[in-house]
């Protein structure tokens, strides 16, 4: 009786029981093992599904990438040579903009309250007065690296809270006019002659510390040098004669230059112990060739 009753309820149940339709079975994401992190294909997959709304419509990689990042960043223009929005293309962070190593050709539009610019290793030719008009509250720009020929007039007139400055390793031919309240110049490795320096260049840079002008043409000394100078390298010049006031004061036997701790001037032409007179208001004779 009980096998009757159970094959009876097989019978008449089971055929009305059905399974889940397809659609409400959810399978679990799948990602084949062939597939590495950062592969061109899981990059492509991630792309695709961040542009898709939850709604079902498309949004284009552009329109989302402007839904992100700070406000102040989406009123930069794009850059003049990538036409694209500088923040973009280089990283901004705090205050800072990082454009190393992009072979950027012009300096990009800056957010406003930018601080710190490094713009190293580019192709960078021109630097012109309309960069920085209206970014004042820079304190630092390193262009090291890049092939800087031409500086406008009062390229940096504005900058009036810069500290720091490095046009290292371009291709300068003369000096702009430096900002006042710098404290770390460098100009390493350009192509410096004397002529393109003005007499007085660092006479009002009463903060200046550290001033780097080796591996140039320099063929004298740059005149009226600031009482603050700590540190000033010339090495590797053309340097080949130095005067009594080059340092010192020859009217003024007993001034000393309390601040300066290193001056370097080695590979010159130039005999230092034929002037010894020149470095005696110094506490440490310079680095260079005596005999």
């Amino acid at each position: 009786m009980k096998t009757l009753q159970t094959t009876l309820f097989l019978l008449v149940f089971v055929p009305l029981m059905k399974s889940a339709p397809p659609l409400q079975q959810e399978p679990l994401p799948f990602y084949d093992s062939d597939i590495t992190w950062g592969s061109p294909i899981q990059q492509d997959y991630e792309m695709q599904s961040q542009d898709i709304r939850k709604d079902g419509t498309n949004v284009s990689l552009d329109t989302s990438l402007r839904l992100q990042g700070d406000d102040s960043e989406h009123n930069v223009p794009p850059t003049k040579d990538t036409n694209l929005p500088t923040c973009l293309l280089c990283v901004c962070l705090s205050g800072s903009v990082y454009c190393e190593e992009i072979d950027i050709e012009a300096v990009p539009p800056l957010p406003k309250e930018t601080a710190y610019l490094y713009a190293r290793f580019n192709k960078i030719k021109r630097i012109a007065v309309s960069d920085f008009a209206d970014i004042t509250t820079l304190r630092r720009i390193d262009f090291s690296g890049n092939r800087i020929e031409e500086i406008e007039d009062g390229a940096f007139s504005k900058l009036l809270l810069l500290e720091e400055l490095s046009l290292a390793e371009n291709r300068l031919l003369k000096l702009p006019v430096l900002p006042p309240k710098l404290t770390t110049f460098n100009a390493n490795q350009n192509r410096i002659k004397s002529r393109g320096i003005k007499a007085n260049a660092f006479k009002k840079l009463t903060n200046l510390a550290y001033l780097y002008l080796g591996h140039n043409a320099l063929e004298s000394v740059p005149l009226n040098l600031p009482e603050s100078l700590r540190i000033l390298h010339l090495q590797y010049n053309n340097i080949t004669t130095i005067t009594d006031d080059t340092f010192c004061k020859s009217n003024n036997t007993r001034y000393i230059r309390t601040h300066m701790d290193e001056i370097r001037m080695e590979g010159n032409p130039i005999l230092l112990a034929k002037h010894v007179n020149a470095f005696s208001c110094l506490r440490t004779l310079p680095v260079g060739t005596y005999y």
